[in-house]
């Protein structure tokens, strides 16, 4: 087995190629609820991900997806060192940790650069990213959060608010809109 192996996806990606605005990944490690990841899935498939990456476990569940999962390509790591050097060496990416830490841009004031792909590293849900995944990180960007309580959202949330964000600056064409949902 490869350290980095692409996964089974119905169709070519064809949300993000073609675009105005550079490609998007979104980084998955140590995300552990079986939801979360649908969810995540779901996002980026409505956002233009060119490719969601999978670090560790190849037991992973798209519970949640509504069948978006098909829209999207998936690439598995072993590690997210592998995954990070992958991004960066063969993708051309910039890596950008969502957390609320030092030096972290507020997400809506679109601190995007230039025209290389952006990838997103998303952490745990309990802890965030550790110290170790965050240095390997080349920015990070936070949420604004404007109501009293605790500095915190689902890392499903977390992801979808970014990567519209991301979507909006890269000047993503908008899809064919019908139906009545959202």
């Amino acid at each position: 087995m490869s350290a980095a192996e692409e996964l089974p996806a119905a169709e070519p990606c064809s949300s993000a190629s073609g675009t105005a605005g550079p490609p998007c990944f979104i980084i998955t490690h140590s995300v552990s609820k079986r939801h979360n990841i649908g969810t995540i899935v779901r996002s980026a498939t409505a956002f233009g991900v060119k490719e969601v990456c999978l670090v560790g476990s190849r037991q992973f569940n798209t519970f949640g997806s509504h069948g978006s999962d098909a829209h999207v390509a998936f690439k598995h790591f072993d590690t997210l060192q592998q995954c990070v050097q992958h991004l960066k060496d063969v993708e051309g990416c910039r890596v950008l940790g969502i957390e609320i830490c030092e030096g972290a841009l507020p997400v809506h004031e679109h601190p995007f650069t230039g025209s290389s792909p952006t990838a997103f590293l998303l952490g745990n849900e309990g802890q965030g990213l550790s110290e170790r995944q965050m240095a390997l990180c080349d920015g990070f960007v936070y949420i604004p959060q404007h109501g009293p309580g605790t500095a915190s959202l689902n890392v499903a949330v977390a992801a979808s608010i970014v990567l519209h964000h991301f979507a909006v600056w890269g000047a993503y064409p908008e899809r064919e809109r019908h139906g009545f949902k959202f």
